[in-house]
């Protein structure tokens, strides 16, 4: 009988990523790794003890590709080095949009989460922000990125949503009528850069 190969982390891991990239996150069952890796179910579970420990590898997998490094002070304004490190996370993410729901659960032990997160709080800290508003200006930087790559996958403008509501009734619906169709136009580039414009300049100091 020959030996049971060997299999690391890293490769766990792109495999429950192929999977969910494929199929979505509801496809990704310990079955379906185990045929993606040419492997038994069984075996699979020498490796990871349940679909849990499968989503931690994948979070951490595709986290890790975000670079973490603190912007140069050079580019600017602490606002031009935050959104720097937003636009990295968001490039990151948004590769693999199926992943998202699995950030909110997996994200305290996640080392790239905890390294991004830091690097944030540093420059917030380099602004004057105090503790406490380091926290909430953090989680809804956090909260804006998730929430924006979402509706880009899932309800982008351009989308039948922003055509039925352009069809509306106009007397009825004076404003979303007018929304929707300037929405036609603005590429998901512009509206989440021009959201979080919106979200840095609220945090104001």
């Amino acid at each position: 009988m020959p030996r049971p190969r060997s299999l690391t982390q890293g490769q766990l891991a792109a495999a429950a990523l192929a999977v969910i990239d494929r199929e979505g996150l509801p496809g990704l069952s310990m079955r379906a790794v185990a045929v993606e890796l040419g492997i038994s179910t069984m075996a699979l579970y020498r490796y990871v003890q349940d679909r849990g420990e499968l989503e931690a590898l994948v979070v951490e997998l595709v986290l890790s590709a975000v670079d973490s490094t603190p912007p140069p002070p050079d580019i600017g304004t602490w606002r031009a080095r935050v959104e720097l490190l937003v636009d990295r996370l968001r490039g990151t993410v948004g590769a693999h949009p199926d992943v998202l729901p699995l950030t909110f659960t997996h994200r305290h032990r996640s080392p790239s989460v905890l390294r991004w997160g830091e690097t944030v709080l540093g420059v917030l800290s380099e602004a004057g922000l105090g503790p406490e508003e380091r926290i909430v200006a953090l989680r809804a930087l956090l909260a804006y990125v998730i929430g924006a790559i979402q509706q880009e996958h899932l309800g982008a403008l351009s989308g039948a949503g922003t055509t039925a509501i352009a069809g509306l009734p106009a007397e009825e619906y004076p404003y979303l009528t007018e929304a929707a169709r300037g929405a036609r136009s603005l590429t998901p580039d512009r509206e989440f850069r021009g959201g979080l414009a919106l979200l840095l300049a609220g945090l104001g100091r």
